[in-house]
């Protein structure tokens, strides 16, 4: 038998060596990559948000002026403010710009902080969504600390809410807004018999586990988060397809 000789028995040490070298420092190379990724996405999301306005169609002002003309047109009339609201947005933007789902028959129940009524999606999309939002019977409940600004125009009935540290209670009624900056959690209550135009813009899939989960650990409606996953997923796609995020 051959006896290796010195040099090959070198050799082979040092490629054993730097396996080993290999093999640990492999665990800190995930972890750098790991880290890297994080904090690319970190800094790719906060990249986004300084931007996503370019991407918003509806103005806060101009859908409160709606809501305040549907009043006016058809007082004590909730269905007639909807039709109200749904025609003259149909009317102002074209399909090509934003889809609004003009069918006010796709109600569905939903239970989000506490709170239970029923709303029907008139446009969503990845930085905005425009519903109606209500209860003939009166509900209350937390907000949720949301990803987006909230302007909250009521229809018919009144809305009531507060804040850690109020005394007071804020009031809002027929014609007003409640608006509620991102990140902001109040308690609120709508009064027997109220409606709003709600809008959203900011990140709205973020805002959609707030949606789900009393739905999952509470309600067990599975009728309701069907409808809300797919006529979400079906306006958001729609508005994809033409350009609108």
């Amino acid at each position: 038998m051959a006896s290796r000789s010195p040099s090959m028995s070198k050799a082979k040490d040092t490629d054993s060596v730097q396996k080993d070298v290999g093999v640990k420092r492999n665990p800190v190379t995930k972890w750098v990559l790991r880290i890297t990724f994080v904090l690319a996405l970190i800094a790719t999301c906060n990249w986004l948000d300084t931007i996503k306005d370019r991407w918003y169609v509806f103005e806060p002002t101009k859908l409160h002026q709606l809501a305040q003309s549907a009043i006016a047109a058809h007082q004590n009339d909730t269905a007639g403010m909807i039709r109200h609201i749904v025609t003259n947005l149909t009317a102002e933007y074209s399909p090509s710009v934003v889809a609004i789902n003009p069918d006010a028959s796709e109600w569905f129940f939903n239970n989000a902080g506490g709170a239970m009524g029923a709303l029907y999606i008139i446009h969503a999309s990845i930085t905005e969504y425009l519903i109606i939002f209500g209860t003939p019977l009166g509900t209350e409940g937390h907000t949720g600390v949301l990803s987006a600004d909230d302007y909250f125009n009521i229809l018919v009935g009144e809305q009531w809410a507060f804040s850690p540290g109020q005394l007071e209670m804020e009031r809002y009624p027929a014609g007003s807004v409640h608006y509620l900056p991102r990140g902001t959690p109040k308690q609120y209550k709508m009064h027997k018999g109220c409606f709003a135009l709600e809008y959203a813009r900011g990140w709205i899939p973020l805002m959609l586990p707030f949606g789900f989960t009393d739905g999952f650990t509470s309600t067990l409606d599975i009728v309701a988060l069907y409808r809300m996953t797919i006529l979400s997923a079906r306006e958001m796609f729609r508005n994809l397809l033409i350009g609108k995020i």
